[in-house]
C-alpha cells in the first residue's frame, strides 16, 4: 500500500488536504512573517524518535482551576428535544426556505503576531431564539472580534464574554444581544442512512448565506486533521463543503440540523468529501458550553502512537496491535495506575483496543470520575491495572 499523503488544517493549501471550510483572507505582511518564521522553525528543527506521536489533548496542560474562566450563558439551558418524527419537506426549497432564517454569517478580526489584523468568515446557526449561536472552534478561535449578520441583514457584534470553545471537538457557543431569533430544530443524527438527502447551508467563501444538497455518503467516519486533532463520529456528505462554510448547519429534509459542517477532503481529483459533527457528538458539548463555559471530557494522559511494523521492530513488542504510551504525564491517571512508556493497551473498560482511535474513543466515551480497568502489554508480559479518569486539563 502506497504511503498516504499528509493532512493538513490549513486553508487554501494546494495539495491533498484535510480543510477547514472557513475563509482568512491574509494579507502580504503576514504572509512574510510566516514564511520566515516557517524557515526559522525548519532550520532549527530537530529529529524525534516518534514524530508523529498523538497526544491525548491538544493544548498545554494547564490544571482546571487555573484556566481562563468564559461566562456562562444559561446555566438552566437544556437540549431541546430531537423532532425525529417530523414529516419531511417535499422538495430542497421548501427545507432551505424552513432552515435559512436560523443560519448567520460570521466575521472575524484576528490578531496576528500582535501587529496585524487577519478577517476571516464563517457560519453559524441560531440554537436559541435568545441569540445564543453554534458554530466551530476554528472560526472563532484567538478572534479579536466577532461580528454576526442575521438573515435578513441585521448586524449584530458577539458579547465576547460568553465565547466558549472545544478544541477537542471543534464546537463554539456565543451569544448576541437580540430575542426571538428563529431558532433551528435539531434532529436526531443516528437514524440518517447513507443515502438520504441532505443540505448544507452557510457562508460559502464569505459572500453570504448559500445552499447545496447531496447525500450521507458515510457515517462514524474518523479524520485527522492538522497532522493531529482527530474528530470522531463525523457524517461524510457529497454536498459542495466551501471556505466560509464551517460551523454551519448540515439538515435532513425535515428542515432539522443533523451536522455541523466542519471540514473537506481537498485534492487534485477529489471531489465531494465533506465532513460534518454529528448532532449526537455535538449536543451534549454544546450544553456544556452554554451551562458552564467550557466542555468536561475525562482524562487518562497518555501520548499515543500506533502499533506499526516500525514501532514493533524498534521496541520488539511482543504484540502487533493496540496503542503504543509513548508518553505518560507525570500524576495523570495514567502514571498513578504504574502506566509507562513503551507499554501497549489492549483493552480499556471491557472494550478491546487494537489501534490508537480505538482507545481515544473509548476514553471520551468514559466519564469523569469512573473507575476503568486497563490491559496493557509491557515487555513480554500481559499485565492488567485500574485507574480512575479525571477531567481533562483546560488551556489557559
Amino acid at each position: 500500500m502506497s504511503p498516504q499523503p499528509p493532512l493538513y488544517l490549513t486553508p487554501f493549501h494546494p495539495e491533498a488536504m484535510i480543510k477547514i471550510a472557513v475563509v482568512k483572507r491574509m494579507n502580504i505582511k503576514y504572509l512574510v512573517i510566516s514564511l520566515i518564521l516557517t524557515l526559522s522553525l525548519l532550520l532549527s528543527a530537530g529529529c524525534e524518535l516518534l514524530p508523529d506521536i498523538q497526544i491525548e489533548q491538544s493544548e498545554p496542560l494547564t490544571p482546571p482551576e487555573t484556566a481562563n474562566e468564559t461566562t456562562p450563558i444559561d446555566s438552566e439551558w437544556s437540549i431541546p428535544p430531537a423532532e425525529s418524527q417530523a414529516p419531511l419537506l417535499p422538495t430542497i426549497a421548501d427545507v432551505v426556505a424552513r432552515v435559512k432564517p436560523s443560519v448567520v454569517a460570521i466575521n472575524t478580526e484576528v490578531v496576528t503576531f500582535d501587529i496585524f489584523t487577519q478577517p476571516g468568515a464563517g457560519s453559524g446557526w441560531i440554537i436559541d431564539e435568545n441569540g445564543v449561536i453554534v458554530t466551530n472552534n476554528h472560526v472563532v478561535q484567538g478572534a479579536k472580534s466577532i461580528t454576526v449578520t442575521l438573515d435578513d441583514g441585521q448586524t449584530f457584534p458577539a458579547d465576547m464574554n460568553t465565547v466558549a470553545t472545544d478544541p477537542l471537538t471543534d464546537l463554539a457557543v456565543f451569544k448576541i444581544d437580540a430575542e426571538s431569533l428563529p431558532a433551528a430544530t435539531v434532529g436526531d443524527s443516528p437514524r440518517l442512512r447513507v443515502g438520504d438527502w441532505v443540505v448544507a447551508i452557510g457562508n460559502a467563501l464569505g459572500e453570504g448565506i448559500s445552499a447545496t444538497h447531496g447525500i450521507v455518503s458515510r457515517k462514524s467516519v474518523t479524520i485527522t486533521v492538522d497532522g493531529e486533532q482527530i474528530l470522531y463520529d463525523l457524517i461524510q456528505t457529497n454536498a459542495a463543503i466551501n471556505p466560509g462554510n464551517s460551523g454551519g448547519p448540515l439538515v435532513n429534509m425535515a428542515g432539522e440540523v443533523v451536522g455541523i459542517t466542519s471540514a473537506k477532503l481537498s485534492a487534485v481529483g477529489i471531489e465531494g468529501m465533506g465532513y460534518a459533527i454529528s448532532t449526537e457528538v455535538a449536543m451534549p458539548i454544546i450544553r456544556q458550553l452554554i451551562n458552564i463555559g467550557y466542555a468536561v471530557h475525562p482524562w487518562l494522559g497518555v501520548g499515543l502512537y500506533p502499533v506499526n511494523e516500525y514501532i514493533v521492530e524498534r521496541f520488539d513488542l511482543a504484540i502487533d496491535k493496540g496503542a503504543f504510551l509513548g508518553e505518560v504525564v507525570a500524576d495523570s491517571p495514567a502514571d498513578r495506575a504504574g502506566l509507562q512508556t513503551k507499554d501497549v493497551i489492549i483493552s480499556f473498560a471491557g472494550e478491546e483496543i487494537a489501534t490508537v482511535d480505538d482507545l481515544i474513543i473509548a476514553i471520551r466515551s468514559a466519564q469523569v470520575g469512573q473507575e476503568v480497568e486497563i490491559t496493557y502489554w509491557r515487555g513480554e508480559t500481559e499485565n492488567t491495572t485500574c485507574t480512575t479518569l479525571i477531567e481533562r486539563p483546560r488551556s489557559p
